[in-house]
């Protein structure tokens, strides 16, 4: 999908390199799912399972978590 990947670029050429080593790997868990729930997560439309999940979603929409 190429919004999606639009999306996963602009992170991985803006804040990848100099990102914490927990934000690396939330954001390769998020390359790990498909599609349609990457899409769903991102949307909002459905809520992660797990953290780490929860984690990528708000690093790729530029979401502070406390």
């Amino acid at each position: 999908m190429k919004e999606l990947d639009q999306l996963l670029t602009r992170y991985l050429d803006s804040a990848y390199e100099a990102a914490p080593e927990d934000d690396k790997a939330a954001f390769r868990a998020l390359l790990e799912l498909s599609d349609p729930e990457l899409v769903g997560y991102v949307l909002q439309r459905e809520e992660p399972g797990s953290e780490i999940i929860a984690r990528g979603i708000d690093i790729l929409l530029g979401r502070n978590r406390a």
